[in-house]
């Protein structure tokens, strides 16, 4: 191989470095960036699913976020709005409400900007922030054991 050619290999392994140390710094920051909640849906075929979720209060209600309209975790939600919250070690019982609408979108941002901080902005280089989705928790009870 000659000069040219080692010198690109190089720079695509770095570049590749790069990247990859980029996303996985973006993973531990979105679960040790602050409070972390466990969401539980039920999947189409009846199985539970379990997602790790930032959480903010604001009103009284608790708010999830859905980085992408997309969201797997948001289209079971939007089947069976019936879901469990893992929070501060209760299990929580929760009607979820997807709320489509750009100003509590844009409030629900400034909250998880406030909360997270850096862990957001770095997080939220991944996503488009008119595509997210905030989420209302109406709580429903404790969960039955």
């Amino acid at each position: 191989m000659n000069r040219l050619g080692r010198y690109l290999l190089r720079v695509v392994v770095l570049l590749v470095v790069l990247v990859i140390g980029f996303f996985g710094l973006v993973l531990i920051m979105s679960e040790l960036g602050g409070e972390v909640v466990t969401l539980h849906t039920q999947a189409a075929g009846g199985g539970e699913k379990r997602t790790h979720l930032w959480v903010v209060d604001d009103a009284g209600a608790a708010w999830l976020r859905a980085g992408m309209s997309g969201s797997g975790w948001l289209a079971r939600l939007e089947r069976n709005p019936n879901v469990l919250v893992e929070r501060a070690g209760r299990l929580i019982r929760f009607r979820a409400v997807p709320v489509r609408e750009p100003k509590v979108r844009d409030r629900i941002h400034a909250l998880m900007r406030e909360k997270y901080g850096t862990a957001d902005k770095l997080v939220g280089v991944l996503r488009d922030p008119a595509q997210s989705v905030p989420v209302r928790l109406e709580p429903l009870g404790p969960a039955r054991e």
